[in-house]
């Protein structure tokens, strides 16, 4: 999986503007998170087609950084998210962004961008 990240002025229009963007490249969005902070929207978007993606938004002179994705189970309860959390951090592995992809009742399905994948990875199998 693939994470882009965009930033976009905070005000009204601007999310509705990337959205109309995606649609109208036949891109859906698998999942999406987006704060505000300082005059500024900071979007993350996890899409069916980061060729299709990546193309619509250099047309539209969007700045965006693409993050390959880390695609974790947890089950439920804090202990598991802290183990997770501290695995990493106890590998030198720091978790950029993390969000719920879908819950069910054993748990949840997170995606998860870190500075070093391969790191991440070893740590989160072990």
């Amino acid at each position: 999986m693939t994470e882009f990240s965009i930033r976009l002025a905070n005000r009204p229009g601007q999310l509705a503007k990337l959205a109309r963007l995606l649609a109208d490249a036949s891109i859906s969005v698998e999942a999406f998170a987006a704060v505000a902070d300082n005059g500024e929207s900071h979007v993350r978007l996890i899409v069916d087609s980061p060729f299709r993606t990546r193309r619509a938004l250099s047309a539209a002179d969007l700045d965006f950084v693409e993050r390959d994705v880390l695609d974790t189970f947890l089950p439920r309860g804090t202990a598991a998210l802290a183990h997770m959390a501290e695995n990493l951090a106890s590998s030198g592995v720091n978790i950029d962004s993390m969000y719920v992809l879908h819950s069910n009742a054993e748990g949840h399905h997170f995606a998860v961008t870190v500075d070093d994948a391969d790191i991440a990875n070893e740590a989160l199998a072990g």
